[in-house]
Order: structure tokens, then sequence, then C-alpha cells
């Protein structure tokens, strides 16, 4: 790998930095003689120098200033301090080699309020046993403070000190490996945090001037050295640590398509023997990219026409879905994509999304909640408070049972009832500025338009504000675990087996919150009927025994509210 430290021999390591900017730079090794860096092609500085593992190291720019290595894979202090050599680079051989995708069952964690690393691995034992395949860390890379969802991430390559040491990190996964448990890494290539990224005084090309994002100028990836920067970043993770798969957040705003299906067959073409898992959250509902590399994308849509049939709320981004939002679920079950190239209301009528309904259901990965949807609540709260509890069991049915890919958010499985905050550890300026921001942005909603009301959003920079965000089990918790564990063996008796050939029948809806969908599974026929509305609904219901009840079962033609039933039909 070109960025990063790089062992050339025992004790020696070879530094190196882009940074096109400059006449001259200087390495710095604590307690020894600063070391001029040899200019290089294409903007790059190099050397060699006597630094073995857990030497500190920077580099000094012309005016004084002292960065951190943007490819470090350690830090000592935070983001604005020593770089340091890592003690190993690579991860021990232990036979693991993933599991097919089919078999997916995910579920995100912030390691954070889990107690770090090591904190995570005591919770795999119960995932394992409620038939949780693969967990998916929220960012873990080097981030400004102590404590933050980690989207403000400025050292990719790096591990936020507060989560672990990469001996912790490495006994996770081999723990979750040891339990039949795939491990999944959120990544962020769309932007860095606003703390602690000094990439700018010395390449200032790594960012386009002239095309904007919320924050700041856009990553030129058309630019080797910054292409490289991130195909290498994810190959450091998946080969480093034996990360499972990785997620990677907001493509939309990296715009740039050639180098998203340049990643998708760098990966491959590293990593033949292993199940390597590569999702998108793509805004732009793009379903070429699903057929070019990447084995599937977070369904916002699946999720937000849940939430209103749910809720019935109607703001922001969920009153795309607010008018016929049962067509909408069906078009979901059926196609995968609500938004094909529809207008979309939340994006002043713009188009959104493309053609779907020829890919397979695998290619979608569908939650009725995750850290988005709960954190970015201005109070943080789960459906286990804005939901009744026997409605909210039968949107479990349907998204656990549902040939799209399950993924559940921390808390679910044991009814946690604890909020999800939006939290952050910035000081001074910044930490007054994101606070007033985040109270800011809630204005436009009727609940806190008035001054007093927006006081009472959480700061996301108050440490109370992090610790209120642990997941505690709910007042039902073994209800709920029973529920999951239930449901998850059905799926991986009944689902998994013929899922890779998996196609839909169609999707039609049966009332106003009730739908009826149905897919082809090898010889058998999956139906699914849910009914979220108020009152009964009229059902045409297979003859074969349900495969499982949630709410009360089909009864004289009819569907209850509050119900879920799956059925699975031997077929000619």
């Amino acid at each position: 790998m070109r960025w990063g430290p790089q062992p050339v021999a025992p004790g020696r390591t070879r530094f190196a930095l882009w940074a096109p900017a400059l006449d001259a730079l200087t390495l710095e090794l604590e307690g020894a003689p600063p070391v001029p860096m040899i200019p290089a092609a294409d903007g790059w500085f190099e050397t060699e120098a006597e630094a073995g593992a857990g030497a500190r190291y920077r580099f000094r720019l012309p005016d004084g200033t002292a960065v951190p290595d943007p490819a470090a894979r350690l830090q000592a202090s935070g983001v604005h301090g020593w770089s340091v050599v890592p003690d190993t680079m690579d991860a021990a051989e232990d036979g693991w080699r993933g599991r097919p995708w089919e078999e997916t069952v995910l579920q995100e964690v912030h390691a954070g309020v889990l107690g770090g690393f090591a904190g995570v691995a005591e919770t795999l034992p119960s995932l394992a046993e409620l038939g949780i395949t693969a967990i998916e860390l929220m960012p873990i890379a080097g981030v400004s403070g102590s404590r933050n969802w980690g989207y403000d991430g400025v050292l990719p390559y790096a591990l936020h000190e507060d989560l672990g040491s990469p001996e912790e990190l490495r006994a996770l996964i081999d723990r979750a490996h040891a339990l039949g448990i795939s491990v999944f890494l959120d990544v962020v290539y769309n932007h860095f945090g606003p703390d602690g990224n000094y990439l700018g005084s010395y390449a200032p090309g790594f960012f386009q001037a002239d095309v904007h994002t919320p924050w700041g100028g856009a990553i030129d990836f058309g630019k080797e050295p910054v292409a490289r920067f991130f195909l290498d970043n994810a190959l450091h993770w998946l080969s480093e640590y034996r990360f499972d798969g990785l997620r990677f957040d907001a493509v939309h705003a990296i715009g740039d398509n050639g180098f998203l299906d340049r990643l998708a067959a760098e990966v491959r073409g590293a990593f033949p023997d292993r199940h390597i898992h590569l999702v998108l959250e793509n805004e732009s509902n793009d379903a070429a990219r699903l057929e070019r590399g990447f084995d599937a994308q977070w369904n916002d849509d699946f999720h937000n026409v849940l939430h209103v049939l749910l809720t019935d709320e109607d703001q922001a981004y969920y009153q795309d879905f607010a008018t016929e939002p049962a067509a909408k679920l069906a078009r979901c079950l059926a196609e995968g994509f609500i938004y094909q190239g529809d207008p979309s209301p939340n994006h002043d009528g713009a188009p959104r999304g493309s053609a779907s309904g020829h890919l397979p259901p695998t290619r979608f990965v569908s939650f009725l909640q995750n850290h988005d949807q709960v954190g970015n609540r201005a109070l943080g709260e789960r459906l286990t408070v804005l939901v009744a509890p026997d409605r909210l069991r039968a949107a479990t049915g349907l998204l656990l049972l549902c040939p799209q890919i399950p993924l559940l958010f921390m808390g679910d499985e044991s009814g946690s009832q604890s909020p999800f905050l939006f939290f952050t550890d910035f000081h001074d300026e910044l930490a007054d500025a994101v606070c007033e921001g985040r109270r800011r942005e809630f204005a436009k909603f009727p609940a806190f338009a008035d001054p007093e009301a927006r006081a009472r959003i959480p700061d996301p920079n108050a440490r109370e504000t992090f610790l209120a965000s642990r997941p505690e089990p709910g007042p039902d918790a073994e209800a709920w675990r029973t529920l999951y564990r239930d449901l998850l063996a059905l799926r991986r008796t009944h689902i998994v087996p013929d899922l890779r050939a998996a196609r839909a029948l169609g999707a039609d809806t049966i009332g106003p919150k009730a739908v009826r969908a149905a897919w082809q599974l090898g010889a058998q026929r999956l139906t699914l009927a849910i009914n979220l509305g108020d009152a009964d609904v009229a059902l045409a219901a297979p003859e074969a025994a349900p495969l499982v009840v949630l709410g009360q079962g089909p009864s004289g033609g009819m569907l209850a509210p509050a119900s879920f039933v799956a059925w699975l039909e031997t077929v000619a």
C-alpha cells in the first residue's frame, strides 16, 4: 500500500505522504532528530527510518504545522496527536471463509455505547443463540473527541482510541467467527469530519473546490492518489482485521460510479476464496450498482413506508410515502425500490431511483429502524415507544420472514425503550455550532417550533446524551427475544435454503394499510400478509396451514388488525 507506514525490515519502516502543494516535508520521530523526506513522482514524499512497532511519528510542514499521517493505523492522544507505527499489519489465518450472503441476518451496533470492542464481544453469544448471523459496526475510525457516531471520522485507517486496541478488535472478530457470526464494518468515503482533517493544508487537490457538498468540497476520486487512499482503506479492513464485509455510507455523495465499480472489482479480485460482502447506502436507488459487484443496498424505502404505516408520520422524507402507503409497500415487496425514477416530493419533485424489479430480493437490506431513523429524531425514540406492541410485532414478522435481507438495530431483540441520540464530543465554538445546528434543524417541525421546545433537544456534546443511548432491555425483553428467536428459526429452516433463487410473484393491497405478497422459493411458494390498519380486511388465504401467525389468524376470509401471517406451500 502506498499510503501509511510500511515495514521494510525489522525495526525499520517506510513513510510516505502525498503532498503535492509542498516543496519540502519533514518526518518527525519522537525522541529522534527530524528526517527530511525525499520528493518522489506525482507529489509524493517518501523516506525510510529506524522505527519499529510503537514508534510515534508525524509530519512537519514548511509553515511549522505538525500533522498526523492521514493513513495512520494508530493514533496517540487523539486526531491531532502523534501517529503510531503498528505492531502487526495482518490478522492470523483462522480458516474462516465467511457465510453466503443469503444466510445474512444483520444487527447494527455502536461499539462505544456497548463498552468498546470488548463489550461488543460479550454480546455475541446471545446474538448467536437468537439466530443473528452478522453484526455491522458503525464507523470505528479516528474521530475527534472520546465519543461520536463515527461519521465525523478524519483518519480512516486508524482505530478510534476509546473503542479499544487492535488486539481487542481482532479478538472481537475471532470470537464472532468462532460463533459463526460475520462482522461487517461501516466505512465513510464521501467526506471527512469537521475537526482534525489536515489534508487540505498539503493536498488541496484531494478535494474539488467547485463541487460542493454539505461537508465542503467534494472528494476528487478522479486523482489516482485519492482513489488509492480509499481503495487501499477497504483492503486494509478486510485483510488486516479480516472483516467479512463493508457497508459504504451515503455513496450518492461520492458522485463517481466509476470509482465505486473499481472498488468492488478490486475487492473481489483480492479475496477470491472468501465470502466478502459489499453493501451500499445510496439515496439514488441506483440498481445498476447492484449488478456490478455490490451485494445489496440498504433499502430506506422499506423502512420509510413501514414507518408511515406504523406511526402515520408524514414530515420530512416521510412525505414521500404518505400517499397510498399500502400500495408503496406492495411495490417494495415485489420490486425492491419504491422510487424507481418517480418524482420525489422530498426532493422538490425531482425523479429518484431506477427500475429494480428485475433484481432478486436479496439485493435489498430491509429494516424497521437503524441509527439514522432513530438517532436523527430529535429525542431519539425507538419504535417500542412510538407504536403499540402488537403492531410492531406484526411488522417484525414481515421484516424477518420477507426474502429481503433483514437488518436489526441493537436493542431491537430485547424490546429496548432506551433512546439512541445523536452524540459528539466537540469543544468550544465547534461544540456550540453543532448543538445550535442540531436544534435549528428541528425548528421546521411543529413540535419544536417553539424555542423552549427546542431547548429540550439533548446537547450532542453532553456526556449524558451518550450514556442515555445505551440499549437497555425493555420491560417485555424475554417476550421480544422469544419472538426473534422463533422467527429467525423459521427463516433459517424454511426461507434461507432456497433464497438464492427466490423471485417475487407479485404483491397487492388488501386494505388501506394491508398487503399480501408472494415469492417463489424453489419448489415452494412463500406468501405473507400483513394488516397494520384499524379494521378487518378481506384476505384470500392459501389453503395450506399457516407457517406462523402473529396477532389473530385469518378467519372467515378476513385478516384482523395488527396481524401478520406467513404460508409456505409446495407447488408443482
